[in-house]
């Protein structure tokens, strides 16, 4: 098989190296003919769908054109299995049955047997095309297909769930699949039906009723609607025992607690354990938005966000990174399993709800290992009183940690990040779009964070935010205008170095744009330094730190820190930041048996980021690995077909020269044009 539609598109040679289409339509055009199969396509049909706004002639000499690109990759050769065939009227694509995933897909699904269905499900990577934009032509013609998949999927996947001998195959390639069409649609109920068919068939009731829980959920989030009645029938026949360990809610109505049943608890956890630290720890889990409103999302996540930040001014309490606990965001979590699972032995959940001008946060904090609750209680007051009521959940946390804490440690849990609750409420935006790390996120994120400084012109959080935007920008060539995007990072970054006291995530920011755009070395690792002084539970300061001593000091100490990082924030969504400069660091230490995995691990978390992948192609080549090496630069190429050796220095900033050289030889090793 050398065609892959079903996610991203991606084709292969015969001998199995990665082709590029010159254009994006022109990958377009292919994978439309693939779709149309032997029937083909319209040649006026398709010119009119992929360059609907050029003229008719034009239109035509462009398609020609991109059938010449698509035959260049596929030259005859008299047995070859991919060749692009035509008349006057019609082209289409003319390939043996097994050269595309979704031809096999097709005829794997009309099989009774398990091995098939087995088969099937894992040839369904994600959506038909997805990633993919298209013009609004095209997207009509494509749309109908995608939702056939997507049906064809969820018909696949409770199928497999429903075979009368599940063996240990189909139970995981259905659990796979199962899992990738929830995340793509967490409405998918059939494909809820089916994981709680496979909990059950595990002897693991209880996580058949958390699935449940999490479907219900999202019906009501998303749609407004009660689940379908065979969801309903599937969890009620599972045995009543079970049933009563549904807790009540917490104060406020948050999500319900599910007790952990004899079986389970002996089960292996769906994440590594992680040790506890010795000294006291906790992480603050998201809470639930009882707002009505899913547009109140954002402010509720901030609502956390600053009393999980406010716990981390604690010097003497471990607390687990923001984004490590949110990757439990809507899920109803058992919180011993949490606990073990982040390596800690407190957990806070609870709830925000917003109506009108009137505010209301309620928590329970649980000693995880005993089961036990410590505190529980609500907050209420207008939201003009947000940050005293984060005050107050988060000091009172504390005491019941510790109560013999000093009340110069509770004030220094009380801190507010600006007077101005409008600049608050755009700051909040921005990180909501941030937190997408797509150019599209950054372009949206941008506006809130200067909004939010308009606002409040001492916002330094804003600024550390916006400073870490255009880091970003950088880091993947997104810059339009480099001369003043590096001036406003200078001016950005000075206004937080001088009026940020208080804010280790601003200062982290800053620092690492400083060093990496800047190329100040010395004036960023002194603001990375601040933050860590002053909250040394900062994950950010930690990798901030880390990355800028990969880029211009020593590479040991930048490992030891992005471990740090890591393990302070164990889930984050940003691993694969610390992972790509962990290996970096391998790389300029000349240890690129150690680096290459690393960056490869990187580059498979997000495959999208540049940096990662060009680490990748750095550590491979000078491992001797060069055709893995080459793959990696041929992906570069893809989503930067400007990058140059010439042009290199602009996308990985201002590191240290001898680390350059060696980085810039290593590329040119792994195929990086002049």
């Amino acid at each position: 098989m050398h065609i892959r539609l079903l996610g991203d598109i991606e084709v292969a040679s015969a001998g199995g190296q990665p082709l590029h289409f010159a254009t994006r339509k022109t990958s377009l055009l292919f994978a439309a003919l693939v779709l149309a199969g032997p029937k083909g396509l319209r040649r006026e049909r398709v010119a009119a769908m992929l360059w609907a706004g050029s003229g008719e002639q034009q239109a035509r000499n462009s398609l020609r054109q991109a059938l010449v690109d698509i035959r260049r990759l596929f030259p005859s050769t008299g047995d070859e299995t991919i060749r692009i065939e035509g008349n006057a009227d019609t082209i289409w694509l003319a390939a043996n049955a097994d050269e595309a995933d979704i031809w096999i897909f097709d005829q794997k699904i009309q099989a009774d047997d398990g091995a098939s269905l087995a088969a099937a499900a894992d040839f369904y990577r994600g959506d038909l095309l997805d990633g993919l934009s298209f013009p609004h032509e095209i997207d009509e013609w494509l749309a109908p297909l995608r939702a056939s998949y997507t049906r064809k999927a969820l018909d696949l996947v409770e199928r497999l769930s429903l075979l009368p001998e599940l063996g240990s195959r189909e139970e995981q390639a259905c659990e796979r699949l199962a899992e990738r069409l929830v995340t793509l649609d967490p409405c998918a109920e059939q494909a809820h039906r089916a994981l709680i068919r496979i909990f059950r068939h595990r002897g693991k009731t209880n996580d058949a009723f958390r699935q449940f829980l999490a479907c219900k959920e999202a019906l009501k989030r998303e749609l407004g609607v009660e689940p379908e009645e065979a969801t309903r029938g599937l969890v009620e026949s599972i045995e009543a025992p079970s049933m009563g360990r549904l807790k009540a809610p917490i104060a406020d109505g948050g999500p319900p607690e599910v007790g952990v049943s004899h079986l389970e608890a002996k089960a292996e956890p769906t994440r590594p354990t992680v040790s506890v630290p010795e000294k006291p720890s906790i992480a603050v889990l998201p809470f639930q938005n009882m707002s009505g409103d899913a547009e109140q999302d954002y402010f509720t996540d901030g609502v956390v966000e600053e009393i999980t930040t406010a716990l981390s001014h604690v010097s003497w309490l471990f607390v687990i990174a923001r984004n490590s606990a949110f990757a439990y965001k809507g899920q109803a979590v058992d919180v011993t399993r949490v606990a073990r699972e982040l390596g800690v032995r407190y957990v806070l959940e609870g709830s925000v709800r917003k109506a009108g001008s009137r505010l209301r946060v309620a928590g329970q904090l649980i000693e995880a290992a005993a089961g036990v609750s410590l505190w529980a209680d609500r907050f209420e007051g207008g939201v003009s009183e947000v940050f005293e009521l984060q005050d107050l959940v988060a000091s009172s946390v504390i005491g019941a940690i510790s109560p013999k804490l000093e009340q110069a440690e509770m004030a220094r849990a009380k801190r507010k990040p600006t007077e101005s609750l409008d600049a608050y409420d755009h700051y909040l935006r921005g990180m909501a779009s941030l937190y997408r790390w797509t150019r599209e996120g950054l372009e949206a994120a941008l506006p809130q964070f200067y909004k939010a400084i308009e606002l409040d012109p001492d916002f330094a959080a804003a600024k550390g935010a916006a400073a870490w935007c255009y880091f970003w920008r950088m880091a993947n060539g997104w810059m339009t205008d480099r001369q003043n995007e590096t001036a406003e990072v200078s001016r950005l970054v000075g206004n937080v170095a001088i009026a940020s006291q208080d804010d280790a995530v601003a200062l982290a920011f800053s620092g690492l744009a400083l060093g990496y755009v800047i190329g100040d070395y010395e004036a960023g690792s002194a603001l990375s330094d601040r933050a860590l002084v002053l909250n040394p539970n900062c994950a950010a300061a930690w990798s901030a730190s880390g990355c800028l001593k990969a880029c211009h000091d020593d590479p040991d100490i930048a490992i030891e820190h992005l471990s740090r990082a890591r393990r302070l924030s164990p889930l984050d969504p940003m691993t694969f930041f610390m992972q790509c400069f962990t290996a970096f660091a391998h790389f300029v230490a000349g240890r690129y048996d150690a680096a290459w995995p690393i960056a490869e691990a990187a580059s498979r978390a997000q495959p999208y980021y540049l940096t990662g992948m060009r680490v990748a192609a750095a550590s491979n080549a000078m491992a001797g690995r060069l055709d893995a090496a080459s793959g990696h630069i041929a992906r570069s190429l893809r989503l930067d077909p400007e990058l140059t050796l010439s042009n290199l220095k602009h996308r990985v900033g201002q590191i240290r020269p001898d680390y350059f050289a060696r980085y810039a030889e290593a590329l040119r090793l792994a195929g990086l044009p002049e």
